[in-house]
């Protein structure tokens, strides 16, 4: 016999929350509000989008139209798009509950990858055995390009890799995506071999972060610029180069 559809009715809404609670972690964190409601806001727009693409070609659709003389451009669709997600990036979503302590939480992540990655780095650097042994093909370039960044041996990857770095800290799974997002964008900033004008180390006051100029430098002189990121462990031990316009030369 099979079932009515009062009986599997409640069967298929227990499955629906089963599957939604599965997900609880991600609907905990301060990013799914703001992506619920601008993922639900762009679902309700898009049949409309639709009818603003066909208004002007099919005269069924165009019928409806209240104002039929005017027309939605491209332009105009990407402009209001572009202004929504700002809006929502940028001030919706600092003030949404939590995302400061996402935001401490990714940077305490940081500046824990910059210590460790210092004293490995340090060590790989100051070992002989370990330098020749895991670290020496990293530096086989010395003008970096963003493919050297991964550009070294299996070791030297899997020693990088196996460091627990959000896990010491007992962060949320969606601050670790944030985090290794992130790491992965500024290491690869790191070896970029450009110094743009938008770059991080420019947005960051007082040199406190060295990014690509920094890095580039130890590639070029090998014993200085041993932090990934910031430079305040360099500075302590003085080992931290500056850039200048004659090192840009050399």
């Amino acid at each position: 016999m099979e079932p009515s559809l009062e009986s599997s009715s409640p069967f298929l809404l227990q499955t629906l929350w089963d599957k939604i609670r599965a997900q609880e972690d991600f609907l905990r964190s301060p990013l799914f509000p703001v992506l619920f409601s601008m993922t639900l806001y762009l679902s309700c727009c898009l049949p409309y989008l639709c009818l603003d693409t066909l208004s002007s070609r099919v005269a069924l659709v165009h019928r409806y139209k209240i104002q039929s003389q005017s027309r939605v451009t491209w332009a105009m669709a990407w402009s209001c798009l572009a202004t929504s997600l700002h809006t929502h990036a940028v001030f919706i979503f600092p003030l949404t509950p939590g995302s400061l302590r996402v935001a401490w939480d990714v940077l305490a992540c940081l500046l824990l990858f910059d210590l460790q990655y210092f004293v490995w780095h340090v060590l790989h650097h100051k070992v002989p055995w370990l330098y020749r042994t895991i670290h020496k093909v990293h530096h086989r370039y010395t003008a970096t390009f963003a493919l050297t960044l991964t550009f070294s041996g299996q070791y030297n990857r899997l020693s990088v890799h196996l460091r627990p770095d959000p896990n010491l800290l007992g962060c949320h799974p969606l601050t670790k995506m944030f985090f290794f997002t992130l790491n992965i964008w500024l290491s690869v900033e790191d070896h970029s071999g450009y110094d743009l004008p938008w770059a991080p180390h420019r947005l960051v006051p007082f040199g406190l972060y060295g990014g690509s100029p920094h890095h580039d430098l130890h590639h070029l002189k090998f014993m200085v610029n041993y932090a990934p990121y910031f430079t305040h462990w360099d500075r302590l031990l003085a080992r931290c180069c500056i850039q200048t316009n004659q090192t840009r030369l050399m």
